[in-house]
């Protein structure tokens, strides 16, 4: 009966083992994190560990490249090449509208469900249009469509606009009362 099973199995059944990591090679590892703080590495380990990264090493990097946004929970990209990690911060619309309000940094502990009840200039929410425009972040065909977008942002941190509501802004720009630049 055991005899019928245990023929010998062709080696080609068998599945080649993983490539070699190619060192030259670039890789991106991208993480959600509060700006300037240290990740536990139980969340980086998985993510850098198997790139042959030492998770306490990136974390450090991370701060570095975050000390301008302390407190904002922003998105990292991690460049890993040659088992060496370049931390760069990509700007997401929420993180640029509150770091515009210019709050003071708070006790993620202790300071829950904060409302951001700041109030943003025209002229700050284009510049914060420019930046999503410039990162690449934003797929409006004209600079008005990157506005509305930012406006819609402004409305759901919960800040106001020239000292209105952010759809009310939206409306003004809907109506052309607002003098938008071209790009």
């Amino acid at each position: 009966f055991w005899l019928k099973f245990s023929a010998t199995v062709p080696a080609s059944t068998f599945k080649a083992m993983a490539p070699k990591f190619d060192p030259n090679e670039e890789k991106y590892v991208v993480l959600r994190q509060v700006g300037g703080e240290m990740a536990a590495a139980s969340v980086l380990a998985p993510k850098v560990g198997p790139l042959g990264m030492a998770p306490k090493k990136i974390g450090e990097d991370i701060i570095k490249a975050t000390l301008a946004w302390k407190g904002i929970k922003v998105t990292v990209k991690l460049t890993i090449k040659n088992r060496q990690a370049k931390a760069e911060v990509v700007p997401a619309a929420t993180s640029l509208v509150i770091k515009e309000l210019k709050e003071p940094v708070r006790d993620r502990k202790k300071v829950k469900n904060i409302t951001h009840s700041g109030n943003l200039s025209k002229e700050s929410v284009i510049e914060i249009a420019r930046k999503m425009r410039a990162a690449d972040r934003s797929n409006a065909k004209v600079l008005q469509g990157t506005v509305m977008q930012i406006l819609g942002t402004c409305n759901s941190v919960g800040c106001t606009v020239e000292g209105m509501k952010p759809t009310d802004a939206q409306d003004c720009v809907r109506a052309g009362e607002w003098d938008l630049p071209d790009a």
